[in-house]
């Protein structure tokens, strides 16, 4: 299995999963450099997953609906947000199969109402590849997304609900924040090794003009503050903060609004 990040508009990523036959896509907000891909590479576009209804996730849809490579393409999505052409619905605790891989459907409300991420893996577990996370904007690398359309407790409630999948699995999201993240990150945890160690690993990257991504779900639960709502760093820094109390949710949105005029 090959999995690519397509770069798109300043720091965008469409994630394009394929078997050198069949390509999944998720979130294209620009049509352009996924058929651009379909077609450098002679691929079929067998699916869409669409996690939210934000235009740089969406904007690419009519186009590669209206296409060659894309009038045949199954677009599964959330029914409870707006959306430029149909979807299949997709709820909770859903199951698919589209071409080689198998799709699990999880509701992520907080940064939007709707907001869904898909777990991948292949049909055949011969393929001996590890599961890969779809997330969207929900959890970035070292961070999360603002809070546009849902609560803290809903945002928190989703975290955690990915943070327990297997620490193998593959976190892709949606955007290019690593670097500003683990700065923030730093800030939280000051004494968090990890975090200072991937954010030289990151740099390193970042100047050699490659993606941070994927991240892993184990280097997240070790880095990503959001997801650390319980360890003693945290919670001292979200009291510092003037937290209204020192319960996880209360830590999530004090460091959640903390991030949201951080610089």
């Amino acid at each position: 299995m090959n999995l690519i990040a397509l770069p798109a508009f300043a720091d965008n990523y469409i994630w394009m999963l394929h078997d050198g036959r069949q390509a999944l896509v998720v979130d294209p907000g620009d049509a352009t450099p996924v058929l651009e891909t379909l077609e450098r590479l002679g691929l079929h576009l067998s699916g869409i997953l669409v996690t939210h209804h934000h235009g740089d996730h969406v904007g690419g849809l009519q186009a590669l609906a209206g296409s060659a490579h894309g009038c045949s393409a199954r677009i599964l999505g959330p029914s409870d947000e707006p959306m430029p052409v149909p979807v299949e619905p997709v709820h909770d605790g859903d199951r698919f199969e589209i071409g080689p891989w198998s799709i699990t459907v999880f509701e992520v409300p907080g940064h939007t109402r709707g907001h869904r991420a898909f777990v991948i893996l292949p049909i055949c577990e011969n393929h001996g590849m590890t599961p890969v996370l779809f997330c969207g904007d929900t959890l970035f690398s070292a961070g999360c997304g603002r809070l546009f359309e849902g609560t803290a407790a809903q945002m928190h409630r989703s975290l955690v609900r990915l943070s327990a999948l297997p620490e193998d699995t593959q976190v892709c999201c949606a955007h290019e924040y690593t670097l500003a993240n683990l700065r923030f990150a730093r800030a939280v945890e000051p004494d968090n090794l990890a975090v200072v160690r991937h954010e030289t690993q990151c740099k390193s990257l970042r100047e050699r003009g490659l993606p941070t991504l994927p991240s892993t779900l184990g280097l997240e639960r070790e880095i990503n503050p959001f997801l650390r709502c319980e360890q003693p760093g945290v919670i001292e820094s979200a009291a510092a903060q003037g937290a209204a109390a020192l319960d996880p949710v209360s830590v999530f949105a004090a460091i959640r609004q903390w991030k949201d005029t951080y610089r």
